[in-house]
């Protein structure tokens, strides 16, 4: 089959492009970009582009899936059709299921289930240590072969030094990044919140900044030590920034993501004790806001990802204390991100760099590029579409969200996937496998 997009603005970083211009999709793959192509035979599809972004396809680098063991929460098939209806073409998934990812049988379930619902790639990361338990490393080796692309004990964080340092040595050897929750729980504590004066009027044991600090600055100087690299998971406080910003500019090997969230939202929000706006790490204050989106402004922080956490009502519709952390993002995260457009802190070109470019080189797949040849995952983004957030209709199994009811402006309007077009929002179509 062919598809022919037309008359899109055209924007693929990597290829220094950005023009109006035609996307001709062969046996899905990229077969040309120009002007006023034309496509003969039957097994042309045309889709109309004018007005509309067509972009190598979104990669959220963060995403917990919750299958296998958490299905009531998400599944591998309802996870990816909220990721294709977001405008995901790719989406990586934590390690943090039950039972947790660590040996092959696991990855290849997930990936099995990938390929059953047919509509996004799930890139499987596996974890770091032996049951996310901070004591034995993993097969590397083992899971890598089964599919894994990634190492994280994303949820809880490494606080064995000294495994982490293997960690970083051993995925080296294997040409994979890891990427580190960090945070240390001896100053975290059984904090619900961010530490500061919000924290203290609420009445709620707070979590101070250096919680994630710490342990940012600890990984960062052990990847410097061993010549190796690191990926920074969430990244949500000022400090922690300036430590990025310092360690790239050593050359140090250090690489860094952030949540719509936390350029969004702060701690001020949190007056209500709605569980919605509880996560981990937790919402901070607006000197952290402004200095995440600066971050993102020069650089420092090289990616967004959604952290996308879905939770049932029996984890979030109780007391703020025993509340489950996380917030569902896949279908927002864009809309969210275009916000920083609309301030002036990211033009379109970094906005894609940042949701796709980014990420694919991060996690080392073949992602994120128009180019020729390359696999035909495509966005198509309307930026004038204004839009309002309703939770119910999320294609996701949970409605963890605090955005419900916001007005966004920008939104995914067809989402290309191998050639086959899986979610088009003039008629709310998606495509799986059957």
């Amino acid at each position: 089959m062919k598809l022919l997009i037309k008359g899109g603005r055209v924007i693929d970083p990597l290829q220094n492009i950005d023009k109006t211009a035609d996307v001709l999709i062969e046996d899905g793959k990229i077969a040309e970009i120009g002007d006023a192509l034309a496509a003969g035979g039957a097994d042309v599809e045309i889709l109309e582009a004018a007005g509309n972004l067509v972009v190598p396809g979104l990669i959220d680098m963060h995403t917990h899936l919750r299958e296998p063991g958490q299905e009531y929460k998400e599944t591998v098939r309802s996870g990816t059709l909220a990721a294709v209806c977001g405008g995901f073409t790719s989406i990586a998934a934590m390690p943090n299921t039950s039972p947790v990812n660590d040996n092959r049988s696991v990855t290849e379930f997930i990936l099995r289930q990938a390929a059953l619902a047919g509509y996004a790639h799930v890139f499987p990361v596996a974890c770091i240590s032996k049951g996310q338990e901070g004591k034995i490393l993993a097969e590397f080796g083992e899971l890598k072969e089964a599919g894994a692309v990634a190492f994280s004990d994303d949820g809880k964080p490494v606080s064995n030094s000294g495994l982490m340092r293997s960690a970083l040595e051993y995925a080296a050897s294997f040409n994979m990044p890891v990427i580190s929750h960090c945070e240390d729980m001896a100053l975290a504590a059984d904090g619900l919140m961010n530490e500061g004066i919000v924290a203290t009027v609420l009445g709620l044991r707070g979590i101070p900044p250096i919680a994630e600090e710490v342990m940012v600055a600890r990984d960062i100087e052990i990847a410097g030590y061993t010549g190796t690299a690191v990926h920074i998971a969430h990244v949500s406080t000022a400090g922690s920034v300036r430590l990025i910003r310092e360690g790239k500019a050593r050359g140090l090997r250090v690489t860094a993501e952030t949540a719509p969230h936390y350029f969004t939202l702060t701690d001020e929000c949190l007056t209500q004790y709605d569980t919605n706006l509880k996560m981990n790490p937790p919402l901070r204050g607006a000197s952290d806001v402004a200095a995440i989106k600066e971050g993102l402004r020069d650089g420092t922080i090289d990616a967004i990802a959604s952290d996308h956490a879905p939770h049932s009502t029996i984890e979030k519709d109780v007391e703020f204390e025993y509340a489950a952390n996380g917030i569902v993002g896949l279908e927002t995260s864009l809309g969210l991100s275009l916000k920083l457009v609309e301030e002036g802190i990211l033009t379109l070109e970094q906005i894609i760099r940042k949701m796709s470019v980014n990420p694919a080189g991060i996690l080392r797949i073949r992602k994120g590029t128009l180019s020729l040849g390359a696999d035909a995952d495509v966005t198509i983004i309307d930026l004038e579409k204004n839009w309002q957030v309703d939770t119910h209709a999320f294609r996701s199994k949970s409605h963890n969200s605090p955005f419900h009811g916001w007005t966004l402006k920008g939104k995914a309007v067809a989402t290309i996937v191998g050639g086959r077009i899986k979610y088009r929002a003039a008629d709310a179509a998606v495509t799986g496998n059957k």
